[in-house]
């Protein structure tokens, strides 16, 4: 169960330097549904070295080099603003944090003058903080080896649909952002090198209907070709109240490693089956941090099932792979 408190700094379970805190905010704007702009808001805290690693993109295009996009920024080690507290932080890169209500309503604002842009949002939890390692909430946690699953860097980690409300502004141009997404906050130690993989995607259709799922996958197809999509865990917020993922998979067809297209059927604690597929809007290859990229797709998700069927919604879609998988898999093609 997560408890409010576990939206502060946690102490570590283990010396290792590499002990690390995340909170990522993903979101989009839209005056045009054509050409939504996908926004992600990290920070991956290491406290016990005394940095933190943050990343700023903003991006409604087709592109393989983040420089190519709307808006790129990235800073690996800038100081942990002290006293540490992940409640209320601002950062050298110009990020600004609060939360008011511990794993309720965050507060977040980031500003680079320079490159002409001003962003502000607030995010308001549409459902409690979904504990993927506790079995009362996840169905597939008993069975689930961490060691396989992004090692320990998920030793504590929770998903949460929320609404996210603000504005973007850049270069001139202002864009209202008022939208359902997904955050995240992961504590454990997280390695420089990444080995294993790791497909995070959410389709949301309204404040009343999502739908999040985590996948593993595997490369040995090559970057270019069709891939399935083993779940890990997932949950579905439908009218209030969230029913875990017990079954379910898909399959990722892909150009470059990027999920083109993506059909899933994953069944819930309640036995219904939703069936939805996603087409990508926007590629964008996100480094989290230096060893790893996450190919970064915008789907507009529609659902198959008999159950909604037709209903239209957004949500990324995001496959990691460490640098290392990459180059062997290219050098292979």
């Amino acid at each position: 169960m997560i408890r409010p408190e576990d939206a502060q700094f946690h102490p570590p379970t283990s010396d290792d330097p590499l002990w690390a805190e995340t909170n990522y905010f993903g979101l989009y704007a839209a005056q045009d549904t054509d050409a939504p702009i996908n926004i992600g808001v990290y920070g991956l805290f290491r406290e016990p070295l005394g940095v933190v690693g943050s990343t700023v993109s903003v991006n409604r295009r087709r592109v393989t080099m983040p420089w190519a996009a709307d808006y790129w920024d990235a800073w690996e080690h800038l100081v942990v603003p002290q006293p540490s507290n992940l409640l209320d932080y601002e950062l050298a890169n110009g990020l600004k944090v609060t939360c008011s209500e511990p794993n309720a309503v965050w507060d977040v604002s980031y500003t680079d003058a320079a490159a002409g842009l001003d962003l502000r949002f607030r995010y308001t939890a549409l459902m409690e903080a979904y504990d993927i390692n506790d079995p009362a909430q996840d169905p597939m946690a008993a069975d689930r080896d961490m060691a396989k699953t992004w090692g320990h860097a998920y030793a504590g980690h929770f998903d949460q649909t929320g609404h996210f409300e603000g504005e973007l502004r850049l270069r001139g141009e202002t864009v209202p952002i008022d939208c359902v997404s997904t955050m995240d906050h992961s504590w454990g130690v997280r390695a420089e090198r990444q080995t294993s993989r790791l497909s995070w995607l959410h389709a949301h259709f309204d404040r009343d209907l999502a739908i999040h799922v985590i996948s593993d996958f595997s490369t040995d197809a090559g970057p270019d070709a069709p891939s399935p999509l083993t779940m890990t865990h997932g949950y579905v917020l439908d009218g209030g109240k969230v029913y875990g993922l017990k079954a379910g998979g898909g399959t990722s067809e892909r150009t470059g490693f990027y999920g083109e297209r993506v059909t899933l059927s994953v069944t819930d604690s309640a036995d219904r089956t939703w069936e939805l597929e996603g087409t990508g809007l926007t590629t964008f290859p996100w480094q989290a941090w230096p060893g790893t990229v996450g190919h970064n797709v915008l789907h507009r998700w529609t659902l198959t099932s008999e159950s909604g069927a037709g209903r239209t919604g957004y949500g990324e879609c995001m496959d990691f792979i460490g640098l290392g998988e990459l180059s062997a898999v290219y050098n292979r093609a």
